[in-house]
């Protein structure tokens, strides 16, 4: 019946949950340190935010112009005038973005604005940051700022009658300079570097004295701010459907960050509009170069014409041959056409066949009659235009501009087919306009030759002027295009900083702090715990075994001695050994009076408890006797101070012939308590207490005692208790607080398995009610307000009703 109780005691440990109360007050017991992590946490907080430069977020919002998703916009109007094929875009949204971002158009910016270039205000606490507000400007080309080593370092005191103290540190090198005024230059082997007065303002004067400055500068590589920049940029578009897109920048300087995106979008603007011109400009220089060259042929051709009639002496052609001028008319326009795009055409040859002019755009709108021919020009520009442009952001060597030159050698081969299509076409047409000129020539035989002569000469001056005429044209359209260029992109909202600064956070900061102030001290306790190899207390135990917990004793004062158990005295140390008591009373069956106690190693207190335990029991007017059966180091002498410590239990089992009783002593302590100690230490402890000597004592004493309370040595030491175990009712284990190793209790575990020691069950020694982690609450007046047998410290097991008339 007892093993079943036992077996189900432990199957409701085993599904006990988590004693939350227990847990709590692990911590708690520790608030001074969670009082002061957390100050702690919070003072750093505040030490951070103090410190830290706050960042905004300064954004904007533009329009960039897309022919996919705006139709085409100014375009469609220019494309009355002829000019559409110059001004198209291909480019998409999301490209455009790429663009903004590119590291390229960046450095622009850092150069433009001199972004590489850092001042600090060192008379603040923290230094602040000087935007545009320095009194001394450092100046240093972006060409040298590019080969810096790493970043310069300049220290500057400015004194109030204008003098300026140097200190520059780049690389390893070094240089100090005194400037008597400014502007300075001061040259090194990285670069030259410039100081400069921003304005007349020398000084500070605070009570009307003046106070040198102290400013300090960085110069950093413009590459590696714009890389920067690239990483604080961003650049959405607010929509699939729209061309509208926000810029948003994080920088710790607000006017800084709409400098920036200012500058940005104009740096974007010019780069575009270039790109947009660029066929325009090379159309304009080559109808300047025609018109330079038909100017100066159209005025040879009226000399020539003029000097015909000074010397033929012609004022006006005859009637005669007016018929057959008027027939000839018709195919003279034609013939004066067909030569005007024979000139344009082998002009366009030239042109495109001169090495220089192997990746610059092709003249276009020049007045060609051919639309296919004008068509493959215009998209032979736009690959043109697309390779310079990813140009600017990649080498040669990029995959992309090689199947982009690809593209460009096979349109080229095409425009070339094509224009030496149309020029064949236009002689073949030629040859057929001038035999039919010719047939009406023939109608005009008879005309004199002066007349025909002029005919000639007025011919080639008619086409010529023709020629000039056109050229002139294409020139103001070119100059028209030229002016309608706008803008790919504008800001449609001013760039703000919204609100106040997106980091550092102050409340997110000390929400951080609080819960890191609360975090560490329950992390260190947690880590101490799992560090601890000792056990503290009776939750410790519960932990590590099933075995039964009969009490918990608590830590005497040496000067007390041994002995705390007393008549008439209701101490602490009293009530709680009447505890164990009860619970041992409970354990032990009806006839069983054996009780055994043992520990794993020497010092955990076994002889006090089984000393202390015998007093209790004998205060109860039952006749207990009390064995010294660790015979290898008898303890029980030295706490009831027997004097007789050659007389005891070994004696006996040496020669078992011997009276018993004649080893048993009264004790001074209680007139209920005998006392066995265990004798002369034997040369052969294990084989005495082996042999059947042991059985017949424990029987004699048994007949002559209500309890018997067996001292035995240490189980983790010797096998001895081991032996003793047979004789034995019940097993108290003895485990001490703060000594006794976890790691102890595998062998107490194995002990209660294997049944090697009877109806085991522990008790906790050396409770230091003092710390307060232990969280016991006796607080004993006259017999105190909290004593707490429940639940709390587990007493009865379930025993109920039993345990209180045990007690009683």
């Amino acid at each position: 019946m007892k093993e079943n109780s036992y077996d189900n005691n432990m199957s409701e440990l085993d599904e006990e949950k988590v004693n939350y109360q227990e847990l709590l007050f692990k911590y708690i017991i520790h608030w001074p340190w969670f009082i002061a992590s957390v100050l702690t946490c919070l003072i750093g907080a505040w030490v951070y935010l103090h410190f830290q430069t706050p960042v905004y977020r300064v954004s904007a919002s533009i329009m960039i112009k897309d022919d996919k998703k705006n139709g085409g916009g100014n375009i469609a109007d220019l494309e009355s005038l002829g000019l559409g094929g110059m001004i198209t875009s291909t480019q998409s949204i999301d490209n455009e973005i790429e663009v903004l971002r590119s590291k390229t158009i960046l450095k622009e910016v850092v150069n433009n604005l001199e972004l590489y270039i850092t001042y600090y205000d060192e008379d603040e606490f923290p230094k602040r940051e000087l935007y545009k507000t320095s009194p001394v400007i450092v100046n240093l080309t972006t060409q040298e700022a590019d080969k810096l080593p790493g970043a310069a370092f300049i220290d500057m005191k400015l004194a109030p009658e204008g003098s300026l103290d140097v200190n520059l540190k780049v690389g390893l090198s070094e240089y100090n300079k005194h400037f008597d005024k400014l502007p300075a230059v001061l040259s090194t082997d990285v670069g030259t570097f410039g100081f400069t007065l921003k304005d007349s303002l020398l000084s500070r004067k605070i009570e009307g004295q003046n106070i040198v400055r102290n400013i300090s500068a960085m110069v950093s590589q413009p590459f590696g701010v714009a890389k920067g920049y690239q990483w604080a940029i961003n650049i959405e578009p607010t929509s699939k459907t729209a061309s509208v897109a926000v810029v948003s920048l994080m920088n710790t300087n607000v006017q800084r960050g709409q400098d920036f995106i200012n500058k940005l979008m104009e740096m974007y603007n010019r780069n575009t509009n270039n790109d947009k011109n660029e066929v325009a400009e090379k159309t304009k220089e080559f109808i300047n170069e025609r018109i330079k060259i038909i100017d100066e042929e159209l005025g040879s051709t009226e000399d020539k014409l003029e000097a015909f009639k000074r010397n033929a002496g012609l004022t006006n052609i005859g009637s005669d041959a007016q018929l057959a001028v008027e027939g000839n008319a018709e195919y003279e326009r034609k013939r004066v056409e067909n030569g005007t795009q024979i000139n344009l055409v082998r002009d366009l040859t030239k042109y495109i066949n001169n090495p220089s002019n192997e990746y610059e755009v092709l003249p276009s709108n020049i007045g060609l009659s051919d639309n296919s021919l004008t068509t493959q020009i215009d998209r032979y520009n736009e690959l043109i235009i697309e390779r310079k442009r990813l140009l600017r952001t990649s080498t040669e060597s990029n995959p992309m501009i090689i199947n982009l030159d690809t593209s460009i050698r096979a349109m080229k081969a095409n425009v070339q087919a094509a224009i030496n299509g149309t020029l064949q076409g236009l002689l073949i047409m030629k040859s057929d306009l001038d035999r039919e000129a010719n047939r009406f020539s023939r109608r005009i035989s008879d005309a004199p030759g002066q007349e025909r002569q002029y005919v000639s000469i007025a011919r080639q001056q008619e086409i010529k002027a023709g020629l000039y005429l056109m050229l002139l044209q294409k020139r103001e359209e070119n100059a028209i295009t030229l002016a309608a260029t706008a803008n790919n992109a504008k800001i449609i909202d001013e760039p703000v900083a919204e609100g106040g600064p997106v980091s550092p956070k102050p409340k997110t900061i000390y929400m951080i702090a609080l819960v890191l102030g609360v975090g560490l001290p329950v992390g260190v306790i947690f880590l101490i715990g799992l560090t601890k190899f000792k056990i503290e207390g009776r939750g410790d135990v519960e932990k590590l075994t099933r075995l039964p917990i009969v009490g918990d004793v608590p830590l005497t004062a040496e000067k007390t001695g041994s002995i705390a158990v007393f008549e008439n005295q209701n101490n602490l140390m009293s009530e709680t050994f009447r505890n164990v008591r009860t619970n041992l009373q409970f354990m032990l069956g009806n006839g069983q009076k054996v009780i055994l106690v043992t520990s794993t190693v020497s010092g955990e207190g076994k002889s006090f408890i089984s000393a202390n335990l015998a007093i209790s029991l004998s205060l109860l007017g039952k006749k207990v006797v009390i064995v010294g059966l660790d015979i290898r180091k008898p303890g029980l002498n030295k706490v009831f101070n027997i004097s007789r410590k050659e007389q005891g239990i070994t004696q006996y089992l040496s020669d078992p012939e011997k009276n018993l009783m004649d080893f048993v002593q009264l004790s001074d302590v209680s007139k209920s308590l005998y006392i066995l100690p265990g004798g002369t230490v034997p040369p052969n402890p294990t084989e005495l207490l082996a042999r059947d000597g042991l059985d017949k004592a424990i029987e004699t004493l048994k007949k002559n005692f209500d309890y018997v309370v067996l001292d035995t040595a240490p189980v983790g030491m010797v096998t001895d208790t081991l032996l003793i175990g047979r004789v034995a009712d019940l097993s108290v284990y003895v485990c001490r607080a703060d000594y006794t190793r976890k790691a102890e209790f595998a062998l107490i575990n194995e002990l209660a398995e294997n049944n090697k020691l009877p109806n085991l069950c522990t008790v906790i020694n050396g409770l230091d009610l003092q710390k307060k982690k232990y969280g016991y609450y006796y607080g004993y007046g006259k017999y105190g307000k909290y004593y707490g047998y429940g639940k709390r410290y587990g007493y009865g097991y379930g025993y109920g009703e039993q345990h209180k008339a045990i007690e009683k």
